[in-house]
Formats: structure tokens, C-alpha cells, sequence
């Protein structure tokens, strides 16, 4: 038997369920926001662009579990989700009030930076539909004990949203373990979210009641170190050297503290410059650690969405081949091709994610 006891396929609806916010991002292209007179129209969301990946380059059967206000900018974000080959029949759409006092759907203003000028976010998410949602609100009984799930996963971004989510995440998980699903969590710390609802402390209580149920962990050095408070050490402030074992030893603690946790995965990036990036990655299974190939002087177009790139990856990896080593590769390559396009969604085929992990370079194709 591998790292994980994955479902048969045959006996499940869907290979991947997201749970999380899907908003619809809007992109100044080479411009900043603050001085845009045109934006290029995506969608996007942590959580979502998971099982995007795993749908468009991997081949996966994806689903996601999100809302939104039935108006045309929802509708247009379910066209963009249909685009991408995921599932929507597990959305729930709520009445829209022609005002949106009640409800609406998110917008995040995205540039992408470059050089010395880093990418900047801007959210506009608040009171949104799936911010909403409550415990109760979804039958994952349906989902996971009728139609089947191999894979479920979420995020801390979702988990952030409002007082209510974290019910949400916790509740979804709850019934996944009840029929066998693997359960993977990208802690994706965002202060800006946290904030109205408690802050750094309350993310910690969140994050440490929910990383109770979660199989495969992933997070950078920050999210470990303010989501569940494990501090790293031994590695230098910009990551230049990549150093890992800063990273090893927090692993380590977070896998002694949570014995439930069979695979933690964590990207490893030197910022030189927004354009100029180090890369690589390690997992941990098993009480042994893997590194990716290490990508110094990583040209980037857009970095937005890199992180779950990497995620979906991963997840392929662990579904494919039940192995951390080859995951992990896979995680990394995946991440690297998805930061050479724009967009936070991944764009990348699964044959060039091969000739990546396989030692291929940049040279055309012909």
C-alpha cells in the first residue's frame, strides 16, 4: 500500500471536489490598476484553480463547490468554470437582490508587478454569496456518500471568508473521512481576511481545529508559522539560498503535533525580483523528505496562482503514482509552467509538466 489509501475510481463520481470562493479577477495586463482604462476578464480563487489544474492539464474529473449571486457577473464566472472543464452542478445559486446589499460576487483586481515593482492584489469580496454560506447549507452526504469524491480539497482563504466558513470547511470534512475521502488543505494565509474576524489568533484557532482532519498539508514558511504557529529557523530572510533545513524542522513539529498529516508539501522561493524568482519545493511522507528540482533565476510572467499550480501537481502526483518524490516534481514543474502565462489559472499541458519533471528544457517544440 502507498502514502495514501485513495478510493477506486470507478466507485466515484469525481477524482477532485474544491470547496472555496470564486471570484471573477480583473487585469491590467503590463499596467497598474490604479491607472487602467481596459481590464482582461479571468476567474480565479485558491481553492478552485486546485481543481482547474487537475481538470485542464492532468485530465482529472473536477467539481466545485462554491456560490453565487444568480446575476450576469456570476454567470459569467460559471462561463469561465464551464471554459475550464469543471463541473458545476454542485454551485449554489442565490437570488440576487438587484443592489447587492445582501449578496454579490467577488471581484479581485489583480496587476502582475514587475522588477523591483512587486504584484499587487485588490479584493472587492466583501458580504459575497459563498461568504455566506453556513453549516448546513451544502449535502455533502450527497456528494461524498452518493455521487463519491476521491480527493476534497480547501483552503485558509475560504476558512477566512466569515465567522460561518470555517463550520463550513470543517463540517465537509468531517463527512469526506466518513466515506473514505482524502482530504488536502493549502493553509494560504491572508492577513487582510483575517482581520475583521479576529486576526492572527483567530486564524490560529481556526487553522489548528481544522488541520485536525487534513492528510496531505500544504503551505509556505508564513502560512505554517501563522496558521499553526510552528516558527522556522535556520533559513535566511529572503529564501536566497533556498536553505531547507529551516524548512525540514518545521515540518517536523507540524507532523508531531498532527499525526493524522501523511504528506506536508511546502514550495520553497527565492524573491530576487517580481519577474526573477528561485524555485523548488519538498514534501514530506513517511518520515522522509523529497526536493524538487531546484529552478534558480525562474523568469515569471504572472505569479498569481504559482502556489495552487503547484498544489494541483501535487495532488496528480499523489493520485498517479502514490509516491511524495515524484509528486513533489510534479508539484514544482506544474507551479513554474503555470507562472510563464497570465492568469491564476494554469495553462500548462501535462506533456510539458513531463519534459519538465524529466529534465527538459526550454527548447521549441516542433
Amino acid at each position: 500500500m502507498g502514502i495514501l489509501n485513495l478510493k477506486p475510481v470507478e466507485d466515484c463520481r469525481f477524482d477532485i471536489v474544491s470547496l472555496g470562493e470564486i471570484m471573477l479577477r480583473l487585469d491590467p495586463g503590463d499596467g497598474r490598476i490604479h491607472t487602467a482604462r481596459t481590464f482582461q476578464a479571468w476567474e480565479g480563487g485558491g481553492e478552485y484553480n486546485v481543481a482547474r489544474g487537475l481538470r485542464r492539464c492532468f485530465g482529472k474529473r473536477a467539481s466545485v463547490v462554491t456560490a453565487f449571486a444568480d446575476n450576469p457577473v456570476g454567470r459569467l464566472v460559471e462561463d469561465f468554470i464551464l471554459q475550464g472543464g469543471v463541473d458545476t452542478s454542485l454551485i449554489k445559486w442565490v437570488p440576487y437582490d438587484g443592489l447587492g446589499q445582501t449578496v454579490r460576487n467577488g471581484l479581485n483586481f489583480t496587476e502582475r508587478g514587475f522588477g523591483i515593482r512587486g504584484a499587487r492584489g485588490c479584493s472587492d469580496r466583501g458580504n459575497t454569496a459563498v461568504s455566506q454560506l453556513k453549516k448546513g447549507d451544502i449535502d455533502w452526504e450527497y456528494i461524498f456518500g452518493k455521487l463519491g469524491v476521491r480527493w476534497l480539497h480547501t483552503g485558509g482563504i475560504f476558512a477566512a471568508l466569515s465567522a460561518t466558513t470555517p463550520d463550513v470547511v470543517i463540517e465537509a470534512m468531517q463527512v469526506a473521512k466518513k466515506y473514505g475521502t482524502i482530504i488536502s488543505y493549502d493553509l494560504n494565509y491572508r492577513p487582510s481576511l483575517w482581520k475583521s474576524i479576529g486576526g492572527p489568533a483567530k486564524a490560529q484557532e481556526v487553522n489548528k481545529e481544522i488541520a485536525k482532519y487534513v492528510d496531505v498539508m500544504i503551505g509556505n514558511e508564513e502560512d505554517f508559522t501563522a496558521c499553526l504557529g510552528f516558527e522556522i529557523d535556520g533559513v535566511d530572510e529572503n529564501l536566497t539560498t533556498l536553505e531547507i533545513d529551516g524548512f525540514k524542522n518545521m515540518i517536523n513539529k507540524a507532523v508531531a503535533a498532527y499525526p493524522n498529516f501523511k504528506v506536508v508539501a511546502t514550495t520553497l522561493r527565492g524573491v530576487k525580483t517580481a519577474t526573477v524568482n528561485d524555485w523548488s519545493a519538498i514534501s514530506w511522507a513517511n518520515g522522509e523528505f523529497y526536493k524538487a528540482a531546484q529552478r534558480d533565476g525562474l523568469e515569471i510572467y504572472d505569479r498569481v496562482g504559482g502556489g495552487d499550480s503547484f498544489a494541483s501537481g501535487l495532488v496528480y502526483g499523489l493520485m498517479t503514482f502514490n509516491d511524495a518524490g515524484k509528486a513533489v516534481e510534479y508539484g514544482a514543474a506544474h507551479g513554474a509552467l503555470a507562472m510563464t502565462t497570465p492568469g491564476d489559472t494554469s495553462m500548462a499541458l501535462l506533456s510539458e509538466v513531463e519534459k519538465l519533471v524529466g529534465g527538459g528544457s526550454a527548447r521549441v517544440d516542433r
